[in-house]
């Protein structure tokens, strides 16, 4: 009887787990056109955040598809930032452009391959981040964590420098032109919408 209990609770936690992690899809074209929005902050105002001292480098506010996700628990990255979403606007976040273009993640880092070009190098890589997710509280942390790969996403918060007593630090890019290491966003994310 055991068994088929054990049997019955590992298709039920299968299924869950399929269902919400399946992708969510729109068919051909442009389901976030705009580029994110920035503004600088000038002097921000640093305040402590789970033992690091984070000081807003710039508001910004995004809406993009999903391109992928990763959730991280090994590294001191993931005490303030237990996700990245890879995320694309524009033509990289249309599902006709996005079928022609394998997209991964791995070790902090947003990775893509084409065999072809559907969309010009450049336009792939300045219409697309990977972006480091600090949420501001549980609220926010529970929204995240139901974000789907393939949803639109609106993210609203600061880009920040995060700090630690003992000299460790990480910074966010404040530019969508940079590519390599250092050229992801450092987010602290304040409010989250989602739209399939």
């Amino acid at each position: 009887m055991w068994k088929r209990l054990l049997l019955i609770a590992l298709i039920a936690w299968g299924a869950h787990t399929w269902w919400t992690q399946r992708a969510a899809t729109h068919g051909p074209g442009i389901v976030a056109a705009a580029v994110p929005a920035q503004d600088p902050i000038g002097e921000g105002v640093a305040f402590e955040f789970r033992g690091y001292r984070l000081t807003p480098l710039a508001d910004f506010s995004v809406e993009a598809r999903v391109l992928s996700r990763e959730n991280y628990r090994l590294g001191r990255e993931s005490e303030l930032s237990p996700t990245d979403f890879a995320l694309g606007w524009g033509r990289m976040s249309d599902e006709a452009v996005l079928t022609n273009i394998e997209i991964s993640q791995s070790n902090r880092f947003f990775f893509w391959r084409v065999q072809e070009f559907p969309i010009p190098q450049n336009e792939i890589e300045t219409s697309a981040t990977n972006v480091h997710l600090i949420p501001a509280d549980r609220t926010v942390e529970k929204q995240l964590d139901d974000v789907r790969r393939g949803q639109v996403v609106h993210l609203r918060g600061y880009l920040v420098r995060a700090d630690a007593s003992d000299g460790w630090h990480w910074v966010s890019s404040l530019s969508r032109d940079d590519r390599g290491a250092g050229a992801c966003e450092l987010l602290y994310v304040r409010e989250v919408q989602t739209t399939l």
